[in-house]
């Protein structure tokens, strides 16, 4: 019998994967640019229908027990699914190379006596070696480095609150300086999609962790909620940085709080465990192009391979990767996520829906809609806080479009 991972190993997982300095980033760019009195309600709005769309994204895995790419077979065929696993696999090779280049640029600023691009090949050396391993066989490492993780980083909270509380002039006038630099302040819906943009990020990898799970409506919501109160702890770390004078600069907070060696362990632990989600993810996502590829060694190749891509500068393009990805897998999730639980294919197995329950026209409807919603999100993000925000925007539109076709096969009783 196939051993079931259980709620407390899934919780652990997924703070780990908001525990990271690119959370950390978004933050302080709301901080940075957003008045402190209109922040919190978009801030935390964004995180909770973000971890809404995580936990049913996640319950679907969970329910059919399959990885993340393999569900969306259910909704978009065997050759869509391969389509948006080829897109997954090369957004995760990025993403790892974001996330990495994050930490050692951090790590640079603690004036470490090595250089940038050997911190981003020690990084993914570290990463590799994790995905090579394995989760299952790491349970309890995980678990150790996560409370370690969660005590520093506890530390760090109070020590950057202890800033802010100790100077309000300080705080106020780094505000008023951020304001003033900008040509304009953050809007209610900027700051929303800025928020939701990272749970987004992993709605296309959710399910593979989600799949092995014991209980699917429990660990798929503790995983969810997990996530959630992770991310919010560091989108609020990177709001107090941008509001102690530290130059928006995650290095210099942590000097600035007195952890040195403490401050250099955070960083290289919330790079590794993130980027060891991403890069397992990954691997997943080739087993979904190809079948007979083993999801550890594409893991370990796409850990190494990002080492090169963030020497090569990706980071100066955060932002807007952060967003394209969400352009890409937000629509797609809201077209899988209507098929599945209004369309009853999420009965039949993934992997043998598209020959066995969905037609030809019902899967490149379904290809459409997530056309639709990518559009809408291209259009709506180059557009001036646009209300709903591009992400929400492109969700409905992508779902209006599913669920028609859901209505015409009710009235005509017909696929």
């Amino acid at each position: 019998m196939e051993k079931r991972t259980g709620l407390f190993s899934n919780g652990i997982i997924w703070f780990g994967v908001a525990i990271s300095v690119s959370e950390i980033e978004a933050g302080i760019e709301i901080g940075a640019a957003a008045a402190r009195d209109s922040l919190w309600l978009p801030l935390i709005l964004g995180h909770v229908l973000g971890g809404i769309l995580l936990f049913f994204v996640g319950l679907i895995g969970a329910r059919v027990r399959v990885n993340a790419m393999e569900t969306t077979a259910s909704a978009f065929g065997k050759y869509g699914s391969k389509f948006f696993a080829a897109l997954n696999v090369f957004q995760l090779l990025a993403w790892v190379a974001v996330l990495n280049a994050q930490g050692a640029s951090a790590l640079a600023g603690l004036n470490l006596p090595i250089s940038f691009p050997l911190t981003c090949a020690i990084l993914a050396v570290f990463i590799a070696i994790w995905v090579f391993v394995g989760l299952k066989r790491s349970a309890n490492v995980t678990t150790v480095v996560m409370a370690a993780l969660a005590v520093l980083l506890a530390i760090l909270s109070v020590k950057l609150f202890g800033l802010n509380g100790a100077d309000s002039t300080t705080v106020a006038g780094a505000a008023a300086g951020a304001a003033a630099g900008s040509v304009a302040l953050l809007g209610f819906w900027n700051i929303f999609e800025i928020s939701i943009a990272m749970p987004i990020s992993w709605l296309p990898v959710i399910s593979d962790y989600t799949k092995d799970v014991e209980n699917p409506v429990k660990a798929t919501a503790v995983s969810a909620a997990a996530y959630t109160f992770a991310s919010l702890w560091m989108y609020i770390l990177g709001i107090e940085i941008a509001g102690i004078g530290a130059n928006n600069n995650i290095a210099q907070a942590i000097l600035l709080a007195g952890l040195g060696i403490p401050g250099i362990i955070i960083v290289v632990l919330s790079t590794v465990t993130t980027n060891f989600l991403a890069a397992n993810s990954a691997g997943e996502s080739s087993k979904a192009i190809y079948g007979k590829i083993n999801p550890k060694i594409a893991g370990v190749i796409v850990s190494l391979l990002s080492a090169a891509l963030a020497i090569s500068g990706i980071m100066e393009h955060y932002i807007s990767f952060l967003y394209l990805i969400a352009s890409v897998f937000a629509p797609m999730a809201a077209v899988l996520l209507v098929s599945f639980y209004f369309g009853k294919v999420g009965t039949v197995d993934a992997r043998e829906n598209s020959a066995r329950a969905a037609s030809l026209g019902f899967w490149l409807w379904n290809l459409f809609s997530w056309l639709a919603g990518f559009i809408v999100y291209q259009v709506a993000e180059h557009l001036d806080s646009v209300p709903l925000g591009p992400t929400l925007l492109a969700v409905i539109v992508s779902a209006v479009f599913a669920y028609a076709r859901v209505l015409f096969r009710g009235i005509h009783g017909r696929q």
